[in-house]
């Protein structure tokens, strides 16, 4: 493959336009593409590259939809923070549970090399993965929301970033099949989808638990109670004050307050998990400059030629500006 010349025309930076920044949980997304497509499907040398494929495709897809101004692919320089673990033991357990448990999630054998294969493929295209030490890639997207001025679109499968969702910040949830279906949610969408606002989502999930993140939530109450409970309170110290001091004040039950009451203690500590950090510094967030000789060595290496050629051909339409969808 000719390394120089194939590369070269894309190598220039994308310009200032209107478009958003485009926040990618990256991780959500190489999972969702490593059990989406087959590992039937390998590189040159024979291994898997199926989430390799997958993720630029997915990228370029979404590029060429959104028209961004910048694309910032979050990480998780450190999944499972122990500060979480200390607050909550259970919080993602599972995933390192070991020996004959059988709600362990062992990460795929092939992944961790397809994953450090997609984060060298993103720095030589002058998308450097955004990570900070000690924290989750929820935390980098909550901090770059939170301190970005222009709009912006989380792309992730993670419910818990509804909570991110606010004036100029929407969230494209890579759920219910292809991205023709994902849902683009502003704040009437999570309202419409969740029945709570995107502020109190943390206090609609901790009560109702969340078995993939190891939280349990209060036994009985599920999202519709959960959600009913939110609206009438608000957040979940009020929901604790309505259970003590009324509690049989509807919606309220004697049941209800029983169970949140018994269950006081890890609902605070699982809300405080739950709620990404909104305060790193992370801007400017995106950027690095491309490497035209290693991106096309990467691609050789990893067989995916073809998805590396489409993604910068979509940061150079990108790059000319356009509108959000």
């Amino acid at each position: 493959m000719p390394h120089e010349a194939r590369f070269l025309w894309h190598t220039a930076a994308m310009p200032e336009h209107a478009g958003p920044v485009l926040l990618l949980d990256s991780a959500s997304l190489y999972y969702r593409s490593f059990h989406a497509l087959p590992e039937s499907m390998t590189a040159p040398d024979g291994r898997p590259h199926n989430a390799v494929r997958g993720f630029l495709s997915t990228v370029t897809r979404l590029v060429d939809e959104h028209a961004p101004n910048r694309v910032v692919p979050c990480w998780d320089d450190d999944w499972r923070p122990q500060r979480r673990v200390d607050l909550v033991p259970t919080y993602k357990a599972q995933r390192v549970a070991v020996g004959d448990d059988p709600t362990a999630e062992a990460e795929p054998e092939s992944l961790g090399a397809q994953a450090e294969a997609i984060a060298g493929l993103l720095r030589a295209a002058g998308l450097a993965p955004l990570g900070r030490a000690g924290f989750e890639a929820d935390d980098v997207i909550a901090s770059v929301a939170a301190q970005e001025s222009r709009p912006v679109v989380v792309v992730s499968g993670d419910r818990d970033l509804v909570q991110v969702v606010a004036p100029g910040t929407r969230l494209l949830l890579t759920v219910n099949g292809g991205m023709d279906k994902w849902p683009l949610l502003d704040e009437a969408g999570v309202l419409e989808r969740f029945a709570v606002a995107p502020a109190r989502y943390v206090d609609l999930a901790v009560l109702r638990g969340d078995p993939s993140d190891g939280l349990p939530g209060v036994p009985g109450i599920g999202a519709k109670t959960a959600a009913i409970l939110v609206s009438a309170f608000g957040d979940v110290e009020a929901i604790l004050l309505a259970a003590e001091q009324n509690p049989s004040a509807r919606p309220m039950t004697p049941r209800l307050a029983a169970a949140l009451l018994g269950h006081a203690d890890p609902i605070r500590a699982a809300r405080v998990v739950s709620t990404a950090v909104d305060t790193l510094d992370v801007l400017p967030a995106g950027g690095g400059e491309r490497d035209s000789t290693r991106l096309a060595e990467l691609a050789e290496e990893w067989g995916v030629q073809r998805q590396v050629e489409a993604l910068m051909g979509a940061l150079a339409r990108a790059s000319g500006g356009g509108s959000d969808r």
